[in-house]
């Protein structure tokens, strides 16, 4: 009698269509290509240690696969996920078993990243003896989440999402796999395209949905309003804590210094969409206000400011207006990092220095017997000054000379700013000059 419960599942499109050899993988030209780095090992017949790094759905698993087929090697895999230091030994052991039939080994470890350092040590003496050759897979730089010493005996190749050409040629080849004739227009083909976001393995999950959705529905041509309305669409890829998280925001910030209102509107939307916390961004946004535009123009704190009070209050979405707007403010305002550097030289400056006495004239006098010290005698009171400026005054520690941190830039208000300070100056001067 046959199970009832024993059936063999339908494997995904992505399954499926995976490569066999390296002529049929879509994309990655820079590394597959004629003559290039990842072909030419292929070619070489010789395995060694590999990390691949790049965004989901690009080709890492397929790669290491296609690896023990080119390299004749028998391929143990280990998701870092659900495996531990049992599991490495396990898989050395089979390794051990493997060479001793005449069968060189392949150990593929998906997502690295999440190996802890003591895992990651673990696989150090199977690699360094030639037991294994060790290929990871991850999404996160190697080189902050990989230990240096696994690192130094790999080498990286970085993977790249596919390119919309890339995505149409898949799914030529998805759709003769496809029962039916199922056509989809422009219109459809763009939109799936748009929402893969150069993730071959979502852009066939996709398609795929969408065959069950058309075959339900009665369909055989498919458009782009059929598309919105059977399927899920969700946001386009967004890594909210890696590395892909922080180029966003690097790329956000050095937009608006750079001035270019569009580009710092196109980033900070793009991360909105990808599902970025607005409140974090909006944090960002006040601190390139002070980091980049400082005194040269005051408002842009202000707005940057008000732009975190108004989505605080208004929530999203309608509060995400005003983060774009003060971008665009940002971007467009004068820029200045003269604060920025003078703080920080300031800092560093009183971070190595002594711990220098407050200059007599300076201190606070409220009792008689700190009056009798000598506390604040001769200090000059500014306001009874000509110009309100006491002229020649010392206001640093003795035996520091003037350091001259600030320096105003000649560009918004930052530029008035210059003129006055240069105005002091010559006041001082002319003081020193009349006490010779």
């Amino acid at each position: 009698m046959s199970d009832l419960f024993a059936f063999e599942p339908n494997a995904p499109m992505a399954e499926v269509l995976r490569p066999t050899n390296l002529d049929e993988v879509v994309g990655q030209s820079h590394l597959l290509g004629p003559g290039k780095p990842l072909r030419l090992a292929f070619q070489s017949g010789k395995p060694h240690s590999m990390i691949f790094w790049g965004p989901p759905g690009v080709g890492k698993t397929t790669l290491a696969r296609l690896t023990a087929t080119a390299f004749d090697c028998a391929f143990i895999a280990l998701s870092a996920v659900f495996s531990g230091v049992k599991d490495i030994r396990g898989a050395m052991e089979q390794a051990q078993y493997n060479l001793s039939v005449g069968k060189r080994t392949i150990l593929f470890v998906d997502e690295i990243h999440r190996f802890n350092k003591s895992q990651q040590d673990a696989l150090l003496p199977y690699a360094e003896s030639g037991l294994v050759t060790f290929i990871g897979a991850t999404t996160e730089n190697p080189s902050f989440e990989v230990n240096s010493a696994l690192l130094s005996r790999a080498q990286v190749y970085v993977l790249k999402s596919l390119s919309g050409a890339e995505l149409r040629l898949l799914m030529l080849r998805a759709q003769a796999h496809m029962s039916g004739n199922l056509t989809f227009d422009q219109a459809a083909t763009d939109t799936l395209i748009g929402y893969a976001d150069g993730d071959a393995r979502r852009f066939l999950n996709l398609l795929e949905q969408c065959q069950t959705a058309a075959k339900v529905s009665g369909l055989e041509a498919i458009d782009g309003a059929f598309i919105h309305n059977a399927l899920t669409l969700n946001s386009r890829r967004f890594d909210k804590g890696g590395d892909n998280f922080f180029d966003q925001i690097s790329a956000l910030h050095k937009s608006v210094r750079g001035s270019h209102p569009d580009a710092a509107l196109y980033w900070l939307t793009r991360m909105l969409d990808g599902g970025a916390d607005p409140k974090y961004l909006s944090r960002r946004i006040v601190r390139m206000a002070w980091e980049d535009i400082g005194l040269a123009d005051p408002r842009a704190m202000q707005i940057a400011n008000d732009a975190a009070l108004t989505f605080e209050r208004l929530g999203s979405p309608e509060g995400e207006l005003a983060l774009g707007q003060a971008v665009i403010y940002l971007a467009v305002a004068a820029k200045s990092n003269a604060g920025y550097n003078a703080y920080n030289q300031a800092r560093a400056f009183v971070q190595q220095d002594a711990s220098r006495e407050v200059p007599v004239h300076l201190r606070n006098a409220p009792t008689k017997l700190l009056k009798e010290l000598g506390h604040g005698h001769e200090y000059r009171y500014a306001h009874d000054e000509p110009n309100a400026y006491a002229a020649g005054e010392t206001y640093l520690p003795d035996g520091i000379p003037a350091p001259h941190w600030y320096k105003p830039v000649p560009r918004g208000l930052e530029a008035q700013i210059g003129d006055k300070l240069a105005q002091l100056r010559l006041w001082d001067d002319e003081a020193a000059a009349g006490h010779d």
